[in-house]
């Protein structure tokens, strides 16, 4: 049998040292018999939650005493998840970084977030289309204001995107898809770049949305969330160009792109004054009960669609090249070693 030392202190305080054997804590995994491995199981979770149990009531006592006392409260634990725990990242944007607010002075998406340039979108899509995919671009076109469809037919990407340049468009967007459904966006800033591939998944139309609404012509709120490395942040750049700068607040249209373990998940909404009645029920000695109503207001939101999931692939310079165009950033696969490492 393995055994244990601890070491204890007599009670006369002589510091004699006593030695106690401690019992082996047997895993279950080690024992072969299935009756007995199955109660030794039981067991041990049983013990794991009356501990996690009496550390809760601990901590409960606490707290009403520290209540009682006026004093501060004792720190909530907060508990380990993969965003916290995430590896460091030496490209995360600081709040005084000087060297990041220089470039976006003069970087491609300058123009149009300062409002000296109006967006204009160019839809299109790769040349086999879908029975799926022009019901996602209505619904895109929907969503991005100022954007126009053109059909692909046979031209190259490169003729479209000159012929977009000399149109005054600002970006272009391909929608493209594979076994009738939408696997990929490319997204083309224009005239210089960059080039953006995202790939598309868990696609969800407005019309498979359970009590979905139908979206006005008003320009959206834009919500960017989580883009915190500077990849991040000039992919959240490259988006935010997309969309006019000025949102026209009354139409209460609310578009996210909420960037979480490097999967941004696309929302639209639109959210909704509601005005309630509370009923008060009162009783009053020698009378009956009298009810009072109240009008207070709720807000809610209202999905409007579409919902789908974008990762991204490349980040290439310039106009879309597939053959002699430099990258700046390209996902490989040697580069998930860790489900804690995260790019945007």
């Amino acid at each position: 049998m393995i055994a244990g030392k601890r070491k204890n202190r007599g009670e006369d305080g002589d510091g004699e040292d006593h030695e106690e054997m401690i019992k082996p804590r047997l895993l279950p995994s080690l024992i072969k018999n299935k009756e007995k491995r199955s109660q030794v199981y039981a067991k041990l979770k049983h013990d794991k939650k009356t501990e996690k149990r009496k550390k809760f009531m601990a901590r409960k006592a606490a707290e009403s005493r520290a209540l009682e006392l006026g004093e501060e409260l004792p720190p909530k634990k907060i508990p380990r998840t993969i965003e916290n725990t995430r590896e460091l990242d030496e490209t995360v944007c600081q709040p005084n970084d000087e060297e990041l607010f220089a470039d976006n002075d003069t970087d491609e998406f300058n123009k149009i977030l300062k409002q000296e340039t109006i967006p204009k979108i160019l839809i299109t899509t790769c040349r086999f289309n879908s029975t799926r995919g022009p019901a996602f671009i209505q619904e895109l076109m929907s969503v991005i204001p100022n954007a126009h469809y053109y059909k692909r037919g046979t031209f190259e990407l490169k003729k479209i995107a000159e012929y977009a340049k000399n149109k005054d468009f600002t970006s272009i967007v391909v929608v493209h898809t594979s076994r009738r459904v939408p696997d990929a966006l490319l997204i083309i800033n224009l005239p210089d770049g960059p080039t953006a591939h995202f790939k598309l998944s868990n696609l969800v139309l407005r019309s498979e949305i359970k009590n979905h609404g139908n979206p006005t012509g008003h320009k959206p709120e834009l919500v960017l969330n989580n883009f915190t490395t500077r990849l991040g942040h000039r992919v959240g750049r490259m988006i935010q160009s997309l969309f006019p700068q000025d949102p026209f607040f009354r139409g209460r249209r609310v578009v996210t792109f909420h960037n979480q373990r490097d999967f941004i998940f696309f929302r639209h909404h639109r959210y909704i004054f509601e005005t309630k009645e509370k009923k008060d029920d009162k009783k009053t000695q020698g009378a009956k009960n009298k009810t009072t109503t109240q009008d207070r207001v709720i807000a809610r939101l209202q999905e409007c669609g579409p919902r789908f999931t974008l990762k991204l692939v490349s980040l290439q310079h310039g106009i879309f090249d597939t053959k002699g165009g430099e990258y700046e950033w390209v996902h490989k696969a040697d580069m998930d070693t860790s489900r804690r490492r995260f790019f945007l």
